[in-house]
């Protein structure tokens, strides 16, 4: 590992994890940036830097700005207080996100790529912005952004000083491509992306909440399916928090352990935990005043292993979160549990028309274990569930029968790794999503029904005659046949294969689902390919 991709990683850790100053270091930022940043940057007399005060960004953007100043123009980031320079790097980013950040609103259409959504294919309404922007990055690289208009013309000729081969790899060969970038290009960014906002400056006014508490959790990961819990928070000595997490997954396996956590501009929240002897980071934002997070939660080494979580005050109002399995068959009776939190254990329990409630065999403020049936003819789709005055739509959904299933993702990527190398595998997984085609018995149309996902037998074939004649089954990777759970196989050259090539392969993800005496078969893809050596926190 090279001593940049050290620092990026380090820095990466840095702005998750919550070994930083504290709220009470914000008071000394202004000095840190003063003198690591006035070689370059000038400071007017309202107290705004050339540059710096043009620019909006979440905290992993000022965090990959920082690395960028250190990389490219040698900054350093120093403390004239003494402290430690890793932990002036953390005032600084805390400071500017807190002042120069993004609200829920702006950041909320791009969160997958701070969430380490690996799988998400991006679609964009401008053609321009698509060619522009997000055929070497991400769109949502850009949409995490505000900047003046000037600041995004400095950023265009930024890409032609830096990445002098930019103005070809962007269809520059037919086009008069800066002047595209400069005429066409800034204006639209300074109107889409731009740097003043009433929504901001409400949004600073705003009393900042405290989220020490119990939470209630709740949650689905591929592979594992879903899970429940609670989080406690407490305040920490430095003004930030100490985070307990306790929980299990459907089948029982449990997910618990502690670590910290902090927030970014009133509702961006960083934790880093310890589960079960993994490092696991938490990239959530709080809802604003809905007593709510929403995000995701993944291995710090190993970011497709994660689940998707939301998280409620257990001390606030009564709350439905979700309802283990999230399905029954008409005519059959199972057994469900109903995750909350706050509930009252003594209420009525609704569960809509067609479901009766044979016994509750567990009643508590989080949560109750229902014995429930399905009546024979009941109407297929979601039905809404309460407690009491507590109440969720779409928490169950009756089907009549299963039509057809679907590989979600579609469309996959896994990366070889390993054997000695820095880069560990990227695993791919994969859940069977069961549907009904509705009542006008028509698959893809407006009253299809989604039923969730479904226990499945996994498996994998050459997606074209190239893979089979490659052989790609053979060695691009296993996948495990009851979790959809597609582990790829050792980076580095395989002198078993036609010119030694690496392990990559193209291959179609089968998934075969049981009904009865029925099967229902389903495909998508996965490709398995070399490392990913650039991971910065925006890709």
């Amino acid at each position: 590992m090279t001593n940049k991709t050290r620092l990026i990683s380090s820095l990466v850790a840095a702005v998750l994890l919550a070994c930083h100053l504290g709220a009470q270091a914000a008071g000394s930022a202004e000095a840190i940036m003063a003198a690591s940043c006035a070689g370059c940057h000038s400071q007017d007399d309202s107290g705004r830097w050339s540059r710096i005060s043009e620019q909006r960004k979440t905290p992993e953007g000022w965090q990959m700005t920082l690395v960028r100043m250190q990389e490219i123009h040698g900054a350093s980031i120093v403390d004239p207080a003494g402290g430690e320079a890793g932990a002036a790097m953390r005032t600084l980013v805390r400071h500017l996100a807190d002042t120069q950040g993004l609200t829920p609103a702006e950041s909320a259409p791009w969160r997958y790529v701070l969430e380490r959504e690996l799988n998400t294919i991006e679609q964009h309404d401008s053609a321009m912005f698509t060619e522009m922007c997000a055929r070497c990055h991400s769109g949502a690289r850009v949409g995490l952004q505000r900047r003046s208009e000037e600041e995004w013309r400095h950023l265009v000729h930024f890409h032609l000083g830096q990445f002098p081969s930019a103005e070809y790899s962007l269809m520059g060969r037919d086009r008069d491509w800066l002047g595209v970038a400069l005429n066409d290009m800034v204006p639209w960014l300074a109107r889409e992306f731009a740097l003043d906002s009433d929504a901001w400056t409400q949004w600073q006014s705003l009393p900042r909440e405290s989220f020490a508490g119990r939470w209630r959790v709740s949650g689905h990961m591929p592979g594992k399916g879903l899970f429940a819990g609670n989080m406690v928070v407490t305040n920490d000595s430095d003004g930030d928090y100490q985070v307990e997490l306790d929980g299990a997954f459907e089948a029982g396996e449990p997910l618990a352990g502690a670590g910290k956590a902090l927030v970014y501009s009133g509702h961006e929240w960083r934790a880093s935990l310890t589960l079960d002897g993994e490092v696991y980071q938490q990239v959530l934002m709080a809802e604003p005043d809905s007593g709510q997070l929403d995000g995701r939660m993944f291995r710090r080494d190993n970011v497709e292993w994660g689940l998707r979580m939301q998280a409620v005050r257990a001390d606030g109002e009564a709350r439905l979160l979700a309802m283990q399995p999230s399905y029954i068959r008409a005519g059959t009776e199972q057994q469900l549990l109903l995750v909350g939190a706050g509930l009252d254990p003594e209420a009525e329990i609704g569960l809509g028309e067609g479901l009766e409630v044979i016994a509750v065999t567990d009643r508590s403020a989080d949560g109750m274990l229902l014995q429930v049936r399905a009546a024979a003819d009941a109407a297929e789709g979601e039905r809404t569930v309460s407690v009491g005055e507590a109440g969720a739509e779409g928490l169950v959904t009756i089907y009549r029968a299963l039509d057809r299933v679907a590989v979600e993702p579609a469309y996959a990527v896994a990366r070889v790794g390993g054997n000695g190398g820095s880069q560990p595998v990227v695993e791919a997984m994969f859940d069977a999503i069961g549907f009904s085609d509705g009542p006008d018995g028509e698959a893809g149309t407006a009253d299809d029904i989604k039923v969730g996902p479904l226990p499945a037998k996994w498996s994998v074939a050459p997606f074209d005659a190239q893979a089979a004649a490659d052989e790609d089954v053979r060695f691009a990777g296993a996948m495990d046949a009851d979790s959809g759970v597609f582990t790829p196989g050792a980076a580095g050259p395989n002198p078993e294969r036609k010119y030694q090539t690496n392990n990559a392969g193209n291959l179609k993800v089968l998934a075969t689902v049981a009904q009865e005496d029925a099967l229902l078969n389903a495909e998508g893809q996965l490709i398995v390919t070399v490392q990913r050596w650039n991971n910065p926190p925006i890709r």
